[in-house]
């Protein structure tokens, strides 16, 4: 609840405060200017830096690897945008501390930090909810009787029982 009375009130009211402070120092008419180019400038930041996210994060796909940082790296480039977006000097200066890759590394950094203290990841036999960790059988489709045991196969990823095995010859494979 705190959170969202900073976000929706307080936020605006010291946006508000640092465009009319400004405001007074410069003028009007060249802190709109300033606005106006922020904003152009977030969007055209904005578009560079998610087509780079964009292309890392097939790269990720295309190696097979989890793409975790590429993800965490889209997330806070598009909240970096939006800020940008906004008019007020405050969230530019938060929005482009997530669009410039060494800054969006350390909030990375700390979003990372503050995930693992916060969420336990818990890990234990895969086919637990099913029995396995009890020592149940049915839970691989080893239960006597069963097409897994009957063709010799063993299955452990097979949870619902609706995988098949099939030939290598098979052409909807890649590579065949």
């Amino acid at each position: 609840m705190a959170f969202l009375v900073v976000l929706f009130i307080v936020v605006p009211v010291v946006e508000l405060y640092v465009i009319i402070q400004i405001g007074s120092l410069i003028g009007v008419v060249p802190t709109l200017v300033l606005l106006l180019a922020d904003a152009l400038l977030g969007s055209l930041l904005l578009r560079h830096q998610g087509r780079g996210a964009w292309r890392r994060f097939n790269e990720a796909i295309a190696q097979r690897r989890f793409p975790g940082k590429e993800v965490a790296d889209g997330l806070l480039i598009a909240i970096g945008g939006t800020l940008l977006l906004t008019p007020g000097f405050l969230t530019d200066i938060v929005g482009a501390l997530f669009l410039i890759p060494p800054t969006r590394a350390l909030v990375r950094r700390l979003l990372r930090g503050w995930a693992t203290r916060r969420f336990v990841v818990v890990g234990g036999p895969a086919g637990a909810a099913y029995g396995a960790a009890a020592g149940d059988s049915r839970a691989y489709g080893h239960a006597k009787g069963t097409d897994a045991a009957a063709n010799g196969s063993r299955s452990d990823y097979d949870f619902e029982g609706t995988a098949e095995e099939i030939g290598d010859e098979d052409p909807q494979l890649p590579g065949s």
